[in-house]
């Protein structure tokens, strides 16, 4: 595989599914009352919203109704795997010891499904065994059972995978001509960075809350563990950009100008419209390197 549309394909088991969950991200998560929930909930107890069908009774109102951080939440897959894999299909309502069990479960599936959400890209970027090596472990690892999961060290497994996406990286960004760079943990919190030139370059883990990127070359940006929440997005570039997550633009702001690699969707809050550049700002004016 070698496209993003292959890509898409074969993350197709990480799409959330939930139909065959029994609500697991609205009962066993704590949240507080904040500009993402608008309410307290305690971890482990249903949400006020959670309907007896397991289903959210105000899905298609969230941003509304003050709940911006269930919107950008996303089990990629997990939830359907603790139900229906690791349980069996056992009913939290009626089987306690089921529903202590998914509680105990599901965090650590979250981060398992997380870390082959990056692994599938990192296999479509490179022919190293390593990587083949790595993802089949840790799909491996999703069919343990409940006792293995909960006893198992998530962090250290992060530590082997985290060295491998970095190479992957570096060997497909050492290809970009006059790559931007890097950025890689920056503090760009509300950073004025418009039209900013950062095709190539690596920006893991870096603070992009409320930054102005509109209009800027993201193309084949690192862009792991970045956080985009409220980040503008508008007109930029994120053709190819690297280890980039749904629930990172599901964050952000974008509109129809936004150029996002064919494997990502385009949020359904964003902008149907391009937006109007600002008096004497540029728009896409500097010649787009290849």
């Amino acid at each position: 595989m070698s496209d993003d549309l292959d890509l898409a394909t074969a993350r197709a088991d990480l799409a959330a599914d939930c139909g065959s969950c029994v609500g697991l991200c609205c009962v066993v998560p704590a949240f507080a009352a904040s500009a993402d929930f608008a309410v307290d909930k305690p971890a482990g107890t249903p949400c006020l919203h959670l309907q007896v069908d397991d289903r959210c009774g105000i899905h298609d109102r969230l941003r509304d109704r003050g709940f911006p951080g269930c919107v950008v939440f996303d089990c990629l897959g997990a939830g359907q795997r603790v139900t229906q894999l690791t349980f069996a299909g056992r009913d939290r309502r009626t089987d306690p010891a089921a529903a202590a069990g998914m509680a105990a479960v599901f965090p650590v599936m979250r981060r398992l499904t997380e870390l082959l959400w990056y692994l599938t890209e990192a296999r479509t970027l490179s022919t190293d065994p390593a990587v083949e090596e790595m993802l089949a472990r840790v799909e491996q690892l999703t069919r343990a059972s409940a006792a293995e999961l909960t006893a198992l060290d998530v962090g250290e497994l992060r530590r082997a995978v985290g060295p491998l996406l970095d190479q992957v990286s570096e060997a497909v960004r050492s290809a970009v001509p006059d790559r931007a760079r890097d950025r890689r943990n920056a503090d760009l919190m509300g950073a004025a960075l418009p039209e900013a030139d950062l095709h190539g370059a690596s920006l893991r883990g870096a603070y992009l809350i409320g930054a102005d990127l509109r209009g800027a070359d993201l193309r084949r940006a690192d862009l792991l563990g970045a956080d985009l929440r409220a980040a503008d997005l508008r007109a930029a570039d994120l053709t190819g950009a690297l280890f980039l997550t749904q629930p990172q633009l599901t964050a952000a702001t974008g509109d129809a100008g936004t150029r996002l690699p064919p494997s990502l969707t385009r949020p359904a809050h964003w902008s149907t419209v391009i937006a109007a550049a600002a008096p004497g700002e540029r728009r896409r004016s500097r010649p787009r390197r290849r």
